[in-house]
């Protein structure tokens, strides 16, 4: 057996699609005054003052704590469908599908939600692990359940789901800092490929 590990944003995607749903979800000035709002927390975090998880929070929190959960599926089932196929890369959905012609199992491996990435998985036939959110009392907090899956915890995300040592051949393919623990696993890598087009 074989298996190819992708990471989404930037890798898939040509852009973070975690500010591609918050427009989505709430509009372009919506996110711009967000985005203000949110500046003293950007700064802390460039200082290195503040942890990429602790930022993330804080963003999910400001644009979408104690959205029913219901409303926010709903919505992230919508962006799937309607915008983010035009935020694919071209030659990563050709990579994607020369795997899966080949018989090979397909995983995206990402720090963006699950909620967001997993129904386009669906539809393309790919498995999804993706930073899991926290729900309670049927709202979004806009904290994290559990590690950002980023760095090492796609590492060991992917080793709770798989026994690597079960596949013959092991591909990944990533973009960033981030994914380089994964990339570590594979014995074929590639490193801000798709980028052409």
């Amino acid at each position: 057996m074989i298996i190819a590990f992708f990471d989404f944003d930037g890798t898939i995607t040509h852009k973070d699609t975690l500010w591609e749903i918050i427009k989505f979800h709430r509009g372009r000035a919506a996110m711009y005054a967000g985005v203000v709002q949110l500046a003293p927390a950007f700064i802390r975090y460039f200082l290195k003052m503040m942890p990429a998880q602790e930022l993330k929070e804080q963003v999910l929190g400001y644009f979408f704590a104690d959205m029913p959960v219901a409303e926010f599926t709903a919505g992230c089932e919508k962006f799937s469908r309607e915008r983010l196929p035009a935020l694919i890369r071209p030659l990563a959905l050709t990579a994607i599908r020369k795997h899966q012609q080949q018989g090979h199992h397909v995983v995206v491996v990402t720090a963006s939600a699950q909620d967001w990435v997993a129904s386009w998985c669906r539809r393309e036939n790919i498995v999804c692990l993706g930073t899991r959110l926290e729900v309670k009392n049927k709202v979004i907090t806009g904290k994290i359940q559990g590690l950002n899956c980023n760095g090492e915890e796609k590492v060991n995300r992917i080793r709770q789901a798989y026994h690597l040592e079960n596949f013959q051949e092991i591909y990944a393919y990533g973009d960033t800092k981030g994914d380089r623990p994964m990339l570590a696993l594979a014995q074929h890598t590639g490193y801000k490929p798709f980028r052409s087009m």
